[in-house]
């Protein structure tokens, strides 16, 4: 399809590894680690998407005279499943009207609730014209931009996408020095149980943390166990593959920080994290054994205590998770952008946003009425 511009093509790619890296990585660029060329193509060629996935790649690309000026990572969804952004309620209500609501188009980093650039590049409105167009040629029920950016937001909406709200829970460094630095910013009842906590946690057990290279077979051997342990208890079917885990170090490089708790020399937990010059990500947790706040522990505690070390500005520790803000995780918003050609339906799905909305403004209040500082 080519768009008003004579010189402005855009098409649709069929995987992001058949996209040349150094082109793709120039407009997401490489800070943070889910837009990278390297990560997007490992999903595809792990087989953690495609074939019988449910997520079926379909990448936006917009050319100009022969070079690449602007992508979206997209995909053909037969569910919704690793979304994190729940449309099910959606898809009920379409399926009742005698529609089919999947295959639906989205444009998101698959599995991975992370806010961040949807739109790469200089061409937003090329890119959510191309999107629209796919939508509506193939008679799609919707496309979904999911944790967009806030660059992200007004091209959508002054096309008349729906913005919908979300909450995650990230930890915020105000300078500190050390963990206990962090702590005495806290109530001394939260400071107290966080202290238990981590005392419980850490009985009988070390924990170790390892960089990209540093992570070889072994250890991948247990994170794999820890992940698809609980993954299966969790959610049914975890999404990764055990291609994707070895494919990370060589990937991804330093970007991958995994922490591993050993008991009697026995690996029981891991949690695996992304690292960029702002923050640390906080994915995939598992664990073979129950110890009283072991999660806990690998993927808040220790994902602070590297946050400060690292001089870090974050901890973005993932979707939903109420109990984060005892351990000093503030609310904050997220945003989803939602193309709904059919006019009856996109009104009931701009209604159901709108009363949604309204009660975000209550949870964010009681999130902030619960945080654990003594400033609050």
């Amino acid at each position: 399809m080519a768009d008003r511009e004579p010189d402005l093509i855009v098409r649709l790619g069929g995987s992001v590894a058949s996209v040349d890296a150094a082109a793709w990585n120039a407009l997401a660029g490489t800070d943070q680690p889910f837009l990278r060329h390297a990560f997007l193509a490992l999903l595809e060629s792990s087989v953690s998407v495609g074939d019988a996935s449910g997520w079926t790649p379909a990448p936006i690309l917009v050319e100009r005279r022969g070079k690449l000026v602007a992508a979206a990572p997209a995909y053909l969804k037969a569910h919704s499943q690793g979304e994190y952004v729940f449309d099910h309620g959606w898809a009920d209500a379409w399926m009742r009207a005698g529609g089919d609501y999947y295959p639906k188009l989205q444009v998101a980093v698959p599995f991975t609730p992370v806010p961040g650039p949807r739109l790469l590049g200089s061409e937003p409105d090329a890119l959510l014209g191309a999107i629209e167009a796919v939508t509506d040629q193939n008679r799609l029920s919707s496309a979904h931009i999911t944790f967009a950016c806030g660059a992200d937001l007004a091209p959508a909406e002054a096309r008349g996408w729906l913005r919908r709200e979300g909450i995650q829970y990230h930890w915020l460094n105000h300078g500190y020095e050390n963990f206990d630095d962090f702590l005495a910013a806290l109530a001394s009842r939260k400071r107290k149980a966080i202290r238990r906590e981590r005392a419980a946690a850490n009985a009988g057990i070390e924990v170790v943390a390892r960089r990209g290279p540093e992570i070889g077979a072994t250890e991948w051997d247990a994170m794999w166990r820890c992940y698809q342990d609980t993954g299966q208890r969790k959610w049914g079917r975890p999404y990764l593959t055990r291609e994707w885990f070895e494919g990370l170090a060589a990937a991804m490089g330093d970007a991958v920080l995994l922490f591993l708790a050993y008991a009697d020399g026995r690996p029981i937990a891991g949690a695996l994290n992304f690292v960029d010059g702002e923050a640390i990500y906080g994915r995939y947790w598992g664990s073979i054994a129950d110890r009283p706040f072991l999660h806990f522990e690998l993927s808040y505690y220790r994902a602070i205590e590297w946050a400060i070390d690292q001089r870090l500005q974050r901890v973005e520790a993932g979707a939903q998770g109420e109990h984060k803000l005892a351990r000093g995780y503030r609310p904050v918003t997220t945003n989803s952008l939602h193309y709904i050609p059919n006019p009856g339906f996109r009104r009931a799905v701009a209604e159901f946003v709108e009363r949604e909305r309204d009660a975000l403004v209550a949870e964010r209040a009681w999130a902030a009425e619960g945080l654990p500082y003594r400033s609050a």
